[in-house]
């Protein structure tokens, strides 16, 4: 018997899920052949993204409290298992940020989850809010990986871990985005930059296939402004990820990030991260 397809996961920000399909989105679907499809800033209604995507997709949508913003989404050709929404302190406001979901793979069952941190703003209270959200999600992981060996963290994560992450580090090490405490949190969640067993299953465990596929290089890059030349000259960020625990990682065969060929083509200001898992 052949092997069995790989499970297909993408990851997609896309900036507005109705913008989006005006630019294209539905026919870069209709031919990349997904099986879970996780997304971050919907802002749209389940109605909406139902209508968009069609009635042979499964979908799970937690949207935002304030209406329009933010909002993730995974759908699926397959129905989950089960979804939990719930993340950090019953005060802690995480609607439209964090949505987990099983789905059985044969005899197998895969988390998945679709995550949207805040983008944050150095010195605000934005800022404050951003690192609530990583103390709950790294308070989260562990007790991810304690309950699925193979789970998948997905999404914008609004942080560049390392100075490959981003074109022009040194002008934005005072930024939100790059600040060195935020990138701490990503020394926890796969190991420090200059550790030998970076990226290896350090720190809490969790590795980053972006970074485990693409090796030592500048990017690959996953967000581009929509201002001045950025896209045309590669000016970009790496900020959409997928960390996997390290028995789904091993199963990656397969990672692209699905770059529009031009300016023109985009429909949205991030990336698709695309990879295949073998299991």
């Amino acid at each position: 018997m052949p092997p069995a397809k790989p499970l297909r996961v993408v990851s997609a920000n896309v900036n507005g899920i109705r913008a989006a399909y005006r630019r294209g989105m539905g026919e870069w679907l209709a031919e990349r052949d997904v099986d879970i499809l996780a997304m971050q800033e919907v802002r749209a209604s389940t109605e909406d993204v139902q209508a968009l995507l069609g009635d042979e997709w499964d979908i799970l949508h937690d949207p935002a409290t304030a209406k329009g913003r933010a909002g993730v989404a995974i759908a699926s050709r397959n129905r989950a298992s089960i979804h939990r929404v719930e993340l950090g302190a019953p005060d802690f406001d995480s609607a439209g940020r964090w949505l987990e979901a099983d789905y059985e793979v044969g005899d197998r069952v895969v988390t998945v989850v679709s995550a949207y941190v805040h983008s944050g703003e150095a010195d605000t209270p934005k800022q404050v809010e951003k690192y609530r959200f990583l103390d709950a999600m790294e308070a989260r992981l562990p007790q991810l990986a304690a309950q699925s060996e193979l789970a998948v963290v997905v999404g914008d994560l609004n942080v560049g871990h390392r100075t490959l992450d981003i074109r022009n580090w040194k002008g934005n090490v005072k930024r939100a985005g790059f600040l060195p405490d935020e990138r701490a949190y990503f020394d926890r969640f796969v190991g420090a930059e200059d550790a030998d067993d970076y990226n290896r299953g350090a720190g809490l465990g969790w590795v980053d296939l972006g970074r485990r596929f693409a090796g030592e290089v500048d990017g690959p890059y996953s967000w581009w402004s929509w201002r001045g030349k950025a896209f045309d000259n590669d000016t970009g960020w790496r900020i959409d990820y997928q960390l996997a625990t390290p028995a789904l990682a091993d199963a990656a065969v397969a990672y692209a990030i699905d770059r529009a060929d031009t300016y023109d083509t985009r429909w949205s200001d991030h990336a698709p991260v695309v990879v295949d898992y073998a299991i």
